[in-house]
């Protein structure tokens, strides 16, 4: 079963399942199937082996009013999946997660090594001091690779849930036997993502601004460092964690990423000069929840689920501002 089945990557991800001759029920709200009501997971769970978990709200959010939907719909709603899990005595998952709850990415500070920058000051970034700094001595530092071990430090309300999923996932898993794997992905483009809507992501705010024949807003000065890995290979993931052998009573994390990191303001460029224009118009604005740099190993990935990205930057992007 696939939660989420209509939306974005949900739907990448049926396809694929189907393309390898999996048998796959669907589940999305769009359908009127609500992944928190426990009567309709009764009626579709028996006879399913695997159920991969995409059925969530996604992205920063407006402000604050946002909270108890993102809470409801991806905590309890989780909550839910798994308590009718445990009674179907279904034992794998594969839930969608997201890079999100890593916070601030790793850096290294040349006096003490390496380091996690806390939240910018609101007075740095009023100022257009968008680099972290060392926390210990506070002079500049470098963005390096985040791995799966790191700790975790989410930064918004998105983030704090899907934190929670993988928590709850870890509960479900240990207490039952079952076996869970958390695909962290990074920032996700591809066709089909969602337009003008603020709860999307950069690459597709940035299409819809496009579309309109208007110049992509590209906050802060644009070197903000991010991963940006189509949506066919993330369904390509989700297969791979499906074959994966089971690790009972266990939660495993996946940074599922290209590995080839690019700026915000490289995405932007890439997108103009596929529609023709406008040019980006670097804004200095910035939003409290964002965070500077992730940019994330990939390695974990490629050497236990066999998974690497496929699709490069630059012909991901041409196809992607033509969608």
């Amino acid at each position: 079963m696939v939660t989420g089945s209509a939306g974005f990557i949900g739907g990448h991800v049926v396809e694929a399942l189907t393309a390898a001759g999996h048998d796959v029920v669907g589940l999305d709200l769009r359908d009127g199937l609500d992944v928190r009501d426990a009567g309709t997971l009764d009626t579709l769970l028996p006879g399913v082996d695997v159920v991969v978990h995409h059925a969530a709200k996604v992205g920063l959010g407006v402000d604050v009013s946002d909270l108890p939907a993102y809470a409801s719909a991806n905590v309890y709603g989780t909550a839910v999946l798994l308590a009718a899990m445990a009674r179907h005595a279904i034992g794998r998952l594969v839930l969608a997660s997201s890079m999100v709850v890593y916070g601030e990415g790793r850096y290294e500070c040349a006096a003490h090594g390496p380091v996690r920058p806390g939240p910018r000051a609101v007075h740095d970034l009023e100022r257009g001091r968008f680099d972290p700094s060392c926390p210990r001595c506070g002079e500049p530092v470098r963005c390096a690779v985040i791995g799966e071990d790191a700790p975790p430090d989410p930064r918004n309300a998105y983030a704090t849930t899907k934190l929670a999923q993988e928590h709850l996932a870890a509960n479900w898993a240990r207490e039952t036997g079952a076996s869970a794997a958390a695909l962290r992905y990074h920032n996700v483009y591809g066709p089909r993502m969602p337009r003008d809507t603020p709860y999307a992501g950069v690459a597709a705010i940035f299409r819809s601004e496009l579309a309109a024949g208007r110049a992509p807003r590209v906050f802060e000065d644009g070197h903000q460092l991010r991963d940006f890995v189509h949506v066919r290979d993330v369904a390509r993931a989700n297969l791979a964690a499906v074959a994966a052998p089971a690790r009972p009573g266990e939660l495993r994390a996946w940074n599922i990423a290209s590995g080839a990191p690019h700026t915000v303001g490289e995405l932007a460029r890439a997108l103009a000069a596929g529609r023709g224009g406008p040019a980006p118009r670097v804004t200095g604005d910035y939003r409290l929840g964002d965070v500077r740099h992730i940019v994330a190993s990939p390695e974990r990935a490629g050497a236990e689920l066999g998974f690497r990205a496929e699709i490069g930057f630059e012909a991901g992007m041409r196809e992607f501002a033509r969608s």
